[in-house]
């Protein structure tokens, strides 16, 4: 089978296609990505030289560059999960935001379409996995959990973006009878996420001695879903899902965000010590929250987890722990 995964040298894009590699070594995987800031090939290394493993560098807003790039490599499969993430960045400048996330799914869904419609074995077979966020359905107050049926309600440029893009999915399922999945994942943390995320932000801070940032009184909460468990409901979900349908994708593991950083300042005092007067906790600093920032967001993932038989692990701690220690030796290693 060939496959497709837009924005392969992302955090999950590139766990992700070192997941298929070993799960499926007879695919062939086609990493398409444009290469912003957060982007990075160096975790991909071991497959360079598989002989299944293939790069080009493809912006999606550019519709030829998608066109060419279809219809050379001629997809079976598609995991789409190209877009830009960053919720403050959104705030600051949102074009981007609507051009690739918006845009940029509109085109490679298009010249899918266009590829696959005039086969009709293709047509059934080949399909196109969207993966979307939790971050679409808005906030949550203290109860309650976001499902496949919570209306959309998206509160950032980004989440907005996302949302768009989602309904033209969905669109290209109702109107063209497109064989389409869409999955909306809560928070991942994990090896090989950018810089800029909370997690690594926290752990970077705290062996720098910097100070650690928490907006407002670190109250909001979100729910934490080890990527490596996300691939692997990703790729149940292109395998097992049905079409046309959505997958809420969660870890079933909620912290307020104090509490996590309180958790992992804990685990680097164990690990690594040397925290100011003996505990990294004394440089928690709180600043002024995010704008629109969302309250609580919680996925009730028991649709994957009762018809496609896919469940988080639960050993949050261990999952936590082998996280902050390959920062630590990231960082240390500069």
């Amino acid at each position: 089978m060939r496959i497709i995964v837009t924005g392969g040298a992302g955090f999950i894009g590139s766990n992700l296609i070192l997941r298929l590699a070993e799960a499926h070594p007879e695919w062939e995987i086609y990493n398409i990505d444009k290469l912003t800031y957060a982007s990075d090939q160096s975790f991909l290394k071991p497959l360079k030289d598989s002989g299944e493993y293939y790069f080009k560098k493809v912006d999606l807003v550019n519709r030829d560059e998608v066109h060419d790039v279809v219809n050379t490599f001629k997809p079976q499969g598609v995991f789409h999960l190209a877009a830009e993430s960053h919720v403050d960045n959104s705030i600051q400048g949102p074009e981007p935001f609507i051009q690739s996330n918006i845009v940029g799914t509109f085109n490679i869904l298009e010249e899918c379409r266009l590829l696959w419609k005039d086969d009709e074995e293709a047509w059934k077979n080949n399909r196109f996995l969207h993966v979307s966020t939790d971050e679409v359905y808005g906030e949550l107050e203290d109860e309650g959990f976001f499902t496949e049926e919570t209306p959309y309600a998206p509160n950032s440029p980004y989440s907005a973006s996302k949302a768009g893009s989602d309904m033209i999915v969905r669109a290209y399922y109702h109107t063209y009878g497109m064989n389409v999945v869409t999955t909306n994942c809560s928070n991942n943390y994990g090896p090989h996420q950018h810089d800029e995320k909370l997690i690594p932000v926290v752990i970077r801070s705290a062996i720098k001695h910097n100070e650690i940032p928490v907006y407002g009184k670190g109250e909001n909460v979100r729910d934490w879903l080890f990527v490596h468990n996300h691939c692997d409901a990703l790729d149940t979900a292109f395998l097992k899902g049905s079409a046309g349908e959505t997958y809420t994708i969660g870890g079933n593991n909620e912290w307020k965000n104090i509490e996590l950083v309180h958790k992992i300042c804990n685990i680097l005092n164990e690990e690594v010590g040397n925290g100011p007067d003996g505990d990294y906790k004394n440089l928690i600093t709180f600043v002024t929250d995010r704008l629109g920032h969302d309250f609580r967001y919680a996925i009730d993932a028991s649709k994957i987890k009762n018809e496609l038989g896919w469940e988080p692990s639960q050993d949050f701690d261990g999952m936590l722990r082998q996280t902050i220690l390959w920062y630590v030796n990231k960082y240390n290693s500069k």
